[in-house]
């Protein structure tokens, strides 16, 4: 594994805890922007040995659609709103930081109990891909708002697709522009949510949802 490698494996652990300690949700957007911008670099870099038309074109589109697409719906949808700003997380920073610790030691325990399937020597591959998995998760149930929410099921993505290409690299290009494209409409339907939520209640806290009555 060369230096760039694990350069950018470090990149995403880095940015899986920027999302978990950053209080603004546009901050949290570019730190996922950025993360995802990342996952399609290291295809090509990883790759680079067997640099094919295929995972050139997969890393671009990655690179476009979680990089720049998707980071843009999402801020249209944020400015959109009016609403508060903050993060607002039923877990505090501090502890959410001292969690995602907890689950990047998980991952790579994890890692060394159970024999993945990886192809080739990327050590990393798996324990990475797990943590981004896991803090996506974690993102999803700990914070308040429908953005971090749609943010969170974006990093479980990266970890999903990581852990992937990890084991099988040989997937047709059809079905991950596929991936890619059910993705595209999930956070594209996800914005107009949120949106719709804004407008009708003056809000995008999805806990307050729970109140509503029939």
């Amino acid at each position: 594994m060369n230096n760039l490698t694990e350069t950018i494996f470090l990149l995403l652990v880095l940015s899986g805890f920027g999302l978990l300690g950053s209080s603004r949700l546009m901050s949290c957007i570019s730190i996922t922007a950025f993360q995802g911008a990342a996952v399609g670099l290291l295809i090509p870099v990883v790759s680079s040995d067997l640099l094919t038309v295929r995972t050139v074109i997969v890393s671009v589109a990655i690179i476009v659609l979680k990089g720049f697409v998707f980071p843009r719906l999402l801020s249209a949808a944020l400015r959109e709103s009016n609403t508060n700003r903050e993060v607002q997380p039923f877990v505090g920073y501090v502890g959410s930081l001292m969690i995602g610790v907890l689950l990047l030691v998980f991952s790579f325990w994890i890692d060394s109990k159970v024999q993945f399937p990886v192809v080739g020597a990327q050590h990393l591959f798996v324990p990475v891909a797990l943590f981004l998995f896991l803090s996506g998760l974690f993102v999803i149930v700990a914070r308040r708002t429908a953005v971090n929410q749609v943010l969170g099921y974006l990093v479980m993505e990266n970890g999903i697709y990581i852990l992937g290409f990890a084991v099988v690299r040989e997937t047709p290009i059809l079905v991950e522009l596929g991936v890619l494209l059910d993705v595209f409409v999930a956070v594209f339907v996800m914005g107009i949510a949120i949106y719709r939520i804004s407008r009708e209640f003056d809000h995008i806290d999805s806990d307050q949802l729970r109140s509503l009555k029939g």
